[in-house]
């Protein structure tokens, strides 16, 4: 028996009125056009909460390390040659460096500004090169330092045309994450981070109790 046509028009026509409009939306849409998002998540928004994240993890673990060791070194006039005081601080940076096994880092040069632009740029990339190699003496994989940026004399501590020590150093700071390993944090960044969760959390509290009792006070 060969069902009417108009029969088949109408009972169309009636299922598409009981659709919602997304649902009529994606029946009109050409074939594959329709993504569900809802199975198979996001892929940008992914990359990107794990890219913050990691960054974040990359900006407070670098804080960590300029509070626990002295992340910046200091040369004499047009030198790039580490002093005792130097290899010290180096020396300091390499064993919090070999403590935190997935942590990428960078070096950075400045110089003073005396001499011309391009001199005091290549001084300050030499400097930062020093560096990487004497941490690389102590232990450090070259493969997680980078001797990336010289600031040069653009970026001075004190404001001079001098000879002035403080602004030729080196600042060594976190950059990241090893590649392809960022998801592996092993228990010390664990810990480091939820140690951070706790300490944020605990200071927030503590700022709430010490409204409520000023509040309190002026009741």
């Amino acid at each position: 028996m060969r069902t009417p046509l108009v029969l088949l028009t109408t009972v169309a026509v009636t299922s598409l009125g009981a659709c919602t409009p997304e649902m009529a939306r994606d029946f009109n849409a050409p074939a594959g056009n329709s993504i569900d998002e809802g199975s198979f998540g996001n892929p940008t928004m992914n990359n990107i909460q794990v890219m913050s994240g990691e960054r974040n993890a990359a900006i407070n673990l670098s804080r960590k390390f300029a509070s626990e060791v002295p992340s910046t070194v200091n040369f004499a006039f047009n030198s790039a040659t580490l002093d005792s005081a130097a290899q010290a601080a180096l020396r300091q940076q390499a064993q919090w460096i070999r403590s935190y096994s997935l942590a990428t880092f960078r070096v950075y040069g400045h110089t003073d500004k005396v001499g011309s632009n391009n001199y005091n740029q290549s001084l300050g990339l030499r400097r930062a090169q020093t560096v990487v190699n004497y941490l690389v003496s102590q232990g450090i994989e070259r493969s997680r330092l980078e001797a990336v940026v010289s600031f040069g004399e653009t970026q001075p501590i004190i404001v001079t045309d001098g000879r002035e020590r403080r602004n030729r150093r080196t600042v060594t700071e976190v950059s990241g994450f090893l590649k392809g390993r960022s998801q592996t944090l092993d228990g010390k960044y664990a810990l480091f981070e939820y140690t951070e969760y706790v300490k944020s959390a605990t200071e927030n509290h503590t700022l709430s109790l010490v409204d409520e009792e000023a509040q309190a006070e002026e009741r």
